[in-house]
């Protein structure tokens, strides 16, 4: 008893290395992003030199690489769960492994080298955002925590910028080999510097540190949280229509508005970046002071954001200049990225300490292997399809061509942020009872 008591009464770190964790975190998973994206501005370069289709495009940048980052990310979890794990080290090996990959894409000379490399990065990045959460949940306090999360996830909008505009101008001078080696060699010096600098929280108190829970019993506990999976739902749609349409949205104004890959690369990159980072921030920031009236915020504010981004998506796809498109392509994108925040949080909410690694590998596991490995192959194979033409029966329905097929392919995804909405709505039922049930046993 003498030694739990000194344990619990561990000095919890200062606020300024809990801003440290945060900002560095945050870096990590830019790079995390950067990493996972970039291949999408190189996709027409790519698909020009190694005589690629569209649906080849969609299984190298989502299922390939979602399979394994999926799967993988629940044992990573379970281990970053244990009391004993250095969650920090974790984080940095698995960047190293990720950068390491995504330099070697650009030395791939065919389709299957090049997802062999992609489903490396898959495999190193299935260790962070799970580990990153659970550190994150367990530094900053309750009040504050969608705002934190908001913070760690402006790495996904801001990523987005750095690997465009940085892909796009490096793949546009030097070509789209150089650009993967440009992006992916720095995470091998920030995991370095995350190894030796990341600090590692108080220890849990002992009461905290029994065998961790079997991995039977921790799916049961979260079968019963139908918060959880409804946000998981929901989730789940809106990953499916952001990574389906990112993938294919630097060859959408290559191909239809006539940009070239530099200037796609800069353009959206900019406005999805910048407008992606103040949605970001502002749907955590406002969830957290929402919720201290009702706890419904955390889901309510995704939902209406989410049926707003769907309308100025299809907006600007139809758009016929440039400009116009690229105004409605910002809004939308700063209401889409609005839920980041607030559902991670209350992911991070519903469950004990000892879960919260898990829970997040499963809503991720949800998340991804629906929206990141379904999304691109998806709009790929429609894209396809609508370029070409098909028959059915005895009729011959006529091709679009490459320009129009994209543009009809990236509109089919919109209604499906209705269905996220609606998951969402649905939560609000459930969320505030669960969440109170779970601050009472805290």
């Amino acid at each position: 008893m003498a030694e739990q008591a000194v344990r619990s009464e561990a000095p919890a770190l200062s606020a300024r290395s809990v801003d440290y964790v945060v900002g560095l975190l945050f870096l990590v998973y830019l790079l995390n992003y950067l990493d996972r994206q970039i291949v999408n501005i190189l996709a027409e370069p790519i698909k020009r030199e190694l005589g690629l289709a569209d649906w080849q495009l969609g299984l190298m940048t989502g299922l390939a690489f979602a399979v394994f980052y999926t799967f993988l990310g629940i044992p990573l979890a379970r281990y970053a769960d244990r009391p004993r794990t250095n969650r920090g080290r974790l984080i940095a090996v698995c960047l190293a492994i990720w950068s390491a990959m995504t330099a070697l894409c650009g030395l791939a000379g065919n389709f299957l080298q090049l997802l062999a490399a992609r489903i490396g990065v898959g495999v190193g990045e299935a260790g962070c955002s799970p580990a990153a959460h659970s550190l994150i949940s367990e530094l900053v306090p309750k009040a504050r925590r969608a705002t934190a999360m908001g913070v760690y996830s402006l790495g996904i909008p801001l990523g987005k910028l750095v690997g465009m505009a940085v892909g796009g101008v490096v793949a546009q001078t030097l070509g789209w080999r150089l650009a993967f080696i440009a992006v992916g060699l720095p995470g091998v010096a920030l995991a370095a510097l995350t190894w030796f600098t990341l600090p590692r929280p108080p220890p849990r108190p002992m009461a905290e540190e029994a065998p961790i829970q079997p991995l039977r019993e921790a799916f049961a506990d979260l079968a019963r949280v139908r918060t959880f999976w409804w946000i998981s739902l929901g989730g789940a749609f809106m990953a499916f229509v952001s990574y389906g349409q990112t993938a294919f949205m630097g060859s959408f104004f290559i191909r239809v508005h006539g940009l070239s890959v530099g200037e796609a690369g800069v353009l959206l990159g900019v406005a999805l970046g910048l407008a992606g980072a103040a949605g970001t921030w502002f749907g955590g920031r406002s969830a957290d002071l929402a919720a201290r009236k009702d706890p419904r915020a955390y889901v309510s504010i995704p939902a209406a954001a989410a049926g707003a981004g769907g309308l100025l998506f299809g907006a600007a796809v139809l758009a016929q200049g440039v400009w116009p498109a690229l105004v409605l392509l910002s809004l939308a994108g700063a209401l889409n990225a609005i839920w980041y925040g607030p559902i991670f949080a209350t992911v991070q909410g519903l469950v004990p300490p000892e879960q919260r690694a898990t829970a997040a590998a499963v809503h991720l596991f949800v998340v991804n292997l629906v929206g990141l490995g379904l999304g691109p192959l998806a709009f790929g194979a429609i894209s396809d399809a609508l370029n070409t033409g098909w028959s059915l029966g005895g009729w011959r329905v006529a091709g679009l061509g490459p320009e129009e097929g994209l543009r009809y392919a990236l509109l089919c995804g919109t209604g499906l942020a209705a269905l996220a909405l609606a998951c969402f709505w649905r939560a609000a039922r459930t969320i505030g009872p669960e969440l109170e049930a779970r601050n009472a046993d805290d």
